[in-house]
């Protein structure tokens, strides 16, 4: 999980929209209680790695990676943008072929 985790980071960092989807299942989805809304499948998760990441300029540091089990970990993680600085917490499902199959998004 550490590993899928640090790839996420990096690549959202790079604001490398393709390497990032490429961590994610197919029919992922990033629920993000913060901007109230449900990003589903490829072209939801494209929609929004471009709007909150590249579109706000964000950068994210990693905090913390509690893992609940092999496939949930609970993440904490430093951003920075246009937006000013804000603390999130990723709840992350992955698949078992390694993918990320959910996020549940919100911040501090």
């Amino acid at each position: 999980m550490q590993k899928l985790v640090a790839s996420f980071v990096a690549t959202a960092n790079a604001f490398d929209v393709d390497g990032a989807l490429s961590l994610f299942a197919a029919d992922a989805v990033i629920d993000d209680v913060s901007v109230g809304d449900a990003f589903v499948g490829t072209d939801g998760v494209r929609q929004y790695i471009e709007r909150f990441f590249v579109g706000y300029s964000t950068k994210s540091r990693l905090l913390s990676i509690e893992e609940v089990d092999g496939c949930h970990s609970e993440v904490r993680l430093d951003f920075t943008g246009d937006f000013g600085h804000e603390i999130g917490i990723l709840k992350i499902a992955i698949s078992p072929d390694g993918l990320i199959e959910r996020i549940d998004a919100d911040l501090e």
